[in-house]
């Protein structure tokens, strides 16, 4: 289910893409902490991503295929 990371990689992008013209505006702390905290809060989502992309991790439990032991036939 590598689509879900990379759709999840490019709404990341996307909210990136709206929010950067924004960020330098930002003047008292509040909105630097905010800002901040959004940008550290991007790079986690965007990193889990990537290592689920490259398989260092395994995909979350929605996202895993599952298998069942038995197999049956049916004629």
């Amino acid at each position: 289910m590598r689509h879900y990371a990379i759709l999840r990689l490019l709404l990341a992008g996307f909210f990136l893409y709206i929010a950067w013209p924004i960020i330098p505006y930002a003047t008292t702390n509040t909105e630097l902490i905010f800002w901040g905290g959004w940008l550290a809060f991007l790079l986690l989502v965007v990193g889990a991503n990537f290592a689920t992309l490259l398989q260092m991790t395994r995909p979350p439990v929605m996202e895993q295929e599952e298998y069942n032991g038995r197999s049956r036939d049916f004629h």
